[in-house]
């Protein structure tokens, strides 16, 4: 295996020098000299791959430019499974496979062991370090394979890992099980936290970045769009119905008074775009602190930004408020990618953007452009099929819990009556076909026992973990949403507008163009691993990416 593995790499290495890819001036593949001093993956969180080409007029050239430009770009870049939510794109990203194999099916699902839902990250055994709030009881524990940064660790100790974002999901998950540093943002006090998984104490660091009070400089702003307002032609006029808005405003317009909004506390922050400043400020200061890529050992900086996720929540993908913060954020992404270029060298680093989700049109706006798409009230047709199920069974509490668009049954009450699991999945799911918003149904004894090559029924299986899931999988129509919001857009469909996301890679080793081919999420953390000649992560089916 070893030999062929090695054969392998010398094919691509050769294939990619014929490219202008790879790192020039080779001394030998495996040497230290062979890696980049640094790699940085980058998520923004919400981001559609459509949001690339309505922004670009108005990006500037050292940030999304300068990525495209200078880097490879996998135009046609998708999720391959189901849901399409924050914890399982984090997990997809960095294990290299699905929610089948790493066990992350959802933000949070129902735990049948403990008869509640359980938190992607939660742990109840982790001590909360730099609080004393719950916020800070998390861990990758429910992450069942490694990821690309514990295959990093576990080649060479001495490499460090660190990962930031203000999202706890979105630093725990790409740290992996072995990471140096774990740090997410506390709104309440206005503060990076973690966890006692990664250390006893707060860095000294991180310590001194929260008593400078940026987070809480920040969180009193006015938001005021960063151009001229009539100049975001690529977005709705400023006041549309579809637009959340901030606790006591009476428009969801600029200039928003944050200050004004944000009450006792600071997360006000992570719905502006100075949530995605307050994290690249704070990934400077690791690389600076932790002396990312100063050394022979390869390094790995995750930086996730999640503000593009609140903003799209609130005020949706048309919004002048979301197309500001992509403005901002590709100045922010251009800041680091300078601070890169001075801390550890232009060419001695490589970057991977991509992003966790999609995210749908508002439904309200597609139905009043008479688009399909619609709103489907969970909580009324898990009623009516409690009705059903009493009418048909014998009264009882059939259902246990409804989670991600999934129905998860009383299995101890289906036992004790001596029905058929099988066939009351079965059942059920022709039974919910009769709603509207329904495109199909499926169950959990058909994905354990049957194999769904392709289609949406494959994508469903790739997301189905049988200890994790539910008995009854519901898929919605195209453009509707498991809410009953008219404001504000979500994500966690099987559709384009949820899959189709960046994949941007540049710098060290990577040559410069573009593919329309269709690549999928879990290629990206084997291809780092081919690319830093390092293990792949357990989970992986190791199907590299290809830049031809």
């Amino acid at each position: 295996m070893k030999t062929i593995k090695t054969i392998g790499i010398s094919l691509l290495l050769f294939f990619a020098a014929l490219q202008g890819g790879w790192a020039q001036d080779h001394n030998g593949y495996g040497s230290e000299e062979d890696r980049p001093k640094l790699v940085v993956g980058i998520v923004v969180d919400q981001m559609r791959y459509d949001y690339l080409p309505r922004y670009w007029d108005k990006f500037e050239e050292g940030g999304f430019k300068r990525l495209v430009g200078e880097g490879y770009n996998f135009r046609n870049h998708h999720y391959n499974y189901f849901p399409t939510y924050t914890g399982p794109g984090h997990a997809a990203i960095y294990t290299g496979t699905t929610p089948s194999v790493n066990g992350i099916v959802g933000n949070s699902w129902y735990d049948r062991s403990i008869g509640k839902d359980m938190y992607v990250v939660s742990d109840s055994t982790a001590r909360p370090v730099g609080t004393d709030g719950e916020t800070g009881k998390m861990s990758p524990a429910n992450l069942m394979s490694t990821t690309i940064t514990d295959e990093l660790k576990s080649a060479d100790q001495e490499s460090k890992v660190v990962a930031v974002s203000t999202k706890d999901r979105g630093a725990v998950l790409p740290a992996g099980h072995l990471g140096d540093g774990a740090y997410w943002y506390e709104g309440a006090s206005g503060n990076f936290i973690t966890s006692s998984w990664y250390a006893d104490a707060l860095p000294d660091w991180v310590r001194q970045f929260n008593e400078e009070g940026l987070a809480k400089e920040l969180s009193n702003k006015i938001w005021a769009t960063l151009l001229p307002i009539e100049e975001y032609t690529e977005s709705n006029p400023d006041n549309t119905p579809y637009e959340g808005s901030f606790e006591k405003e009476k428009k969801p317009v600029f200039p928003h008074n944050l200050a004004e909004n944000r009450g006792d506390a600071y997360g006000i922050i992570n719905s502006t775009p100075f949530g995605n400043t307050l994290v690249k400020e704070l990934a400077k200061q690791a690389l600076e602190a932790e002396k990312l890529g100063a050394d022979e050992a390869t390094d790995f900086l995750s930086v996730s930004f999640s503000s593009t996720d609140y903003v799209g929540h609130k005020f949706g993908p048309h919004s002048v408020e979301l197309q500001d913060t992509y403005l901002r954020l590709d100045r922010d992404l251009a800041d680091l990618l300078e601070y890169l270029d001075q801390k550890v060298g232009e060419g001695n680093y490589l970057v991977m953007l991509t992003s966790d989700h999609g995210a749908v049109d508002v439904p309200a706006e597609l139905m009043d452009k008479k688009l399909p798409g619609g709103y489907f009230n969970s909580n009324g047709v898990i009623e009516v099929l409690e009705r059903y199920l009493d009418g048909k069974y014998g009264e009882g509490e059939w259902v246990e819990a409804y989670a991600n668009q999934q129905v998860y049954l009383n299995r101890e009450l289906v036992r004790s009556r001596k029905h058929l699991l099988k066939k009351m999945q079965q059942e059920i799911a022709d039974f919910l076909l009769q709603f509207k918003a329904v495109a199909s149904t499926n169950t959990a004894y058909n994905f354990r026992n049957k194999y769904y090559a392709d289609g949406y029924q494959a994508m469903y299986q790739r997301g189905f973990q049988h200890n994790r899931s539910g008995d009854v999988y519901i898929q919605l129509k195209p453009g509707w949403l498991d809410s009953r919001s008219d404001t504000g857009t979500s994500h966690g469909s099987p559709y384009n507008y949820d899959t189709h996301v960046p994949l941007l890679f540049y710098g060290w080793g990577v040559p410069r163009g573009e593919t329309t081919e269709r690549t999928v999420i879990p290629q990206i953390a084997p291809t780092l691993s081919m690319m830093l000649d390092i293990g792949f992560p357990t989970g992986s089916p190791a199907q590299v990416l290809d830049f031809k």
